[in-house]
């Protein structure tokens, strides 16, 4: 039976309360976020709850996975909200560490780990360094919490391929548990950046997912580069929006596909302006 939640700072604090369970066998669930919570880490909540004997969530916003000093400063921060949705959906332990618990002054950061193309196309091409600090804190977190199971969303589908190749090089004794998409009623993916949109953003944010929906529709019967052409010009007749990229990939590895030699591998992702949030999204096509 679960009884509250403890909220943690310190890593020796969590760590010693973590090591207690695990002397007792009991098996971790781990949701490393951002804050900002909403419905879609709600439900990565939920799954740990479900699977594991403790469920953790980390809430941290890594400043060394910002390229843009501005969206850092403005990412959404409400610890006392966040812990609010946490406890009433079940899980046992927040660890909230600051930057100085995390990246302590004298240690340099490190990470001997080439992804190549993986971190160099779609939002590596337009965020460099991201993913090697997302990589850095991940495994951090991993090495503090060590928890049996991990659980990302799919909506960052190159992050989480990033993270699996991570464990996976390293032989982290973690599983990751890839999560569907959670979206709003009206389709848009849900997202902490979506607090940020205006009023009248937020009425035509929805159209990112309906073009990816028109993308898959047309699959069927057009080339790749009509339908490139097509979405792009598509999202485009709206001012609102700016198409950073959209492209039609190879989801094992996220090289941009020509023909439809793999159809039942490809996967449309996209990433729009819309003011001044950059919004990302997938959408697996067969």
């Amino acid at each position: 039976m679960r009884i509250g939640m403890k909220e943690f700072t310190l890593i020796s604090e969590v760590r010693e309360e973590l090591d207690k369970a695990l002397k007792n066998g009991k098996t971790i669930g781990f949701v490393p976020t951002m804050g900002a919570l909403h419905k879609g880490h709600l439900e990565l909540i939920g799954r740990s709850v479900r699977e594991n004997d403790i469920t953790v969530c980390s809430i941290f916003v890594n400043p060394i996975q910002f390229n843009n000093p501005e969206d850092l400063e403005k990412y959404p921060r409400n610890l006392k909200q966040d812990g609010k949705m946490l406890l009433s959906h079940g899980c046992d332990i927040l660890f909230a560490p600051s930057v100085a618990e995390i990246y302590p002054p004298e240690e340099k950061e490190d990470l001997k780990i080439d992804f190549g193309t993986l971190e160099q196309i779609l939002e590596g091409k337009f965020r460099p360094g991201h993913f090697r600090g997302v990589a850095i804190v991940v495994k951090k977190l991993l090495d503090i919490v060590k928890p049996d199971r991990a659980y990302f969303g799919k909506k960052d589908y190159q992050q989480l391929m990033i993270i699996s190749e991570l464990v996976s090089r390293l032989q982290i004794p973690v599983k990751i548990v890839a999560c569907e998409t959670v979206r709003e009623p009206d389709g848009l993916a849900m997202s902490s950046r979506n607090m940020r949109l205006t009023i009248g953003e937020r009425k035509v944010a929805a159209k990112i997912f309906e073009a990816l929906k028109q993308v898959k529709e047309r699959s069927a019967t057009q080339s790749i580069g009509v339908i490139k052409k097509w979405a792009i010009k598509h999202l485009q007749e709206n001012p609102a929006f700016r198409v950073e990229y959209l492209e039609i990939v190879d989801k094992r590895t996220l090289l941009p596909l020509t023909k439809w030699n793999n159809r039942q591998n490809a996967l449309a992702c996209t990433a729009v302006w819309l003011g001044n949030v950059r919004l990302i999204d997938n959408l697996e096509l067969f």
